[in-house]
């Protein structure tokens, strides 16, 4: 049973997201504070954290960032929960770690497909090997990518991400197939999510020589730079 940490200060919305994981087989636990959150995190790392952006002793940004400088949690799943709705926000999320975002109000239906699109990535390891094309090269037992032979830090999304779309360099990948592969899903707000990572991931290997081009009406490829 998947292990989730509810961290979230109000608590209507907190005993809504803790019932409806629970109803949905998971074990979970509440945190009305980072504070308490950073304690328990200590103790046992959970599979999966729902984040509040904003709370009363810190903010969300700022802790997903601590757990992506510890090694015990860099790679743990991440959703932040916000009533934001600029794209500069959403943006700031993905671009310091977290997986997925998820705007208030939202409902619940939406709440456990994207949680078990997550757990379904994470859980289900595909097969480890290395991948390299041009100068980015992709460990996918160390989880690294590396570019002229320089780290490239990404999120869990975004490295699944590179490594779909480089496996089929040359190949028109489109939105559908993404989405699926990815993101393990159908569920079609996942689209404005898949553009915020394509965003973000054109940022992080602009010194490369590979491009991400976009298809209109079709979807993504990756492609040597001309």
């Amino acid at each position: 049973m998947s292990l989730i940490y509810v961290v979230e200060d109000d608590s209507n919305i907190r005993e809504i997201e803790t019932f409806a994981l629970k109803n949905s087989g998971y074990s979970v636990a509440e945190f009305e504070c980072a504070k308490d959150f950073y304690k328990r995190v200590a103790e046992r790392v959970p599979n999966l954290i729902i984040l509040d952006i904003m709370l009363p002793d810190d903010d969300g940004l700022n802790i997903v960032k601590k757990l992506r400088s510890n090694p015990e949690t860099k790679r743990t799943p991440v959703i932040l929960v916000t009533a934001k709705t600029s794209e500069i926000d959403m943006v700031k999320g993905l671009d310091v770690g977290a997986d997925d975002y998820i705007t208030k109000p939202f409902g619940v239906m939406e709440l456990i497909a994207r949680v078990k699109a997550i757990l379904r990535r994470s859980d289900n390891q595909e097969e480890k090997k290395l991948i390299s094309f041009e100068d980015i090269f992709i460990d996918g037992d160390k989880h690294m990518v590396y570019i002229k032979d320089e780290p490239c830090e990404l999120t869990y999304k975004e490295f699944e991400l590179l490594k779909l779309l480089i496996n089929n360099a040359g190949i028109v990948m489109t939105r559908d197939i993404i989405m699926e592969r990815v993101w393990d899903t159908d569920f079609e707000g996942e689209s404005r999510t898949l553009d915020m990572h394509i965003k973000n991931l054109r940022q992080k290997i602009k010194n490369s020589k590979v491009t991400i081009k976009t298809v209109r009406n079709v979807g993504y490829l990756v492609e040597k730079e001309d």
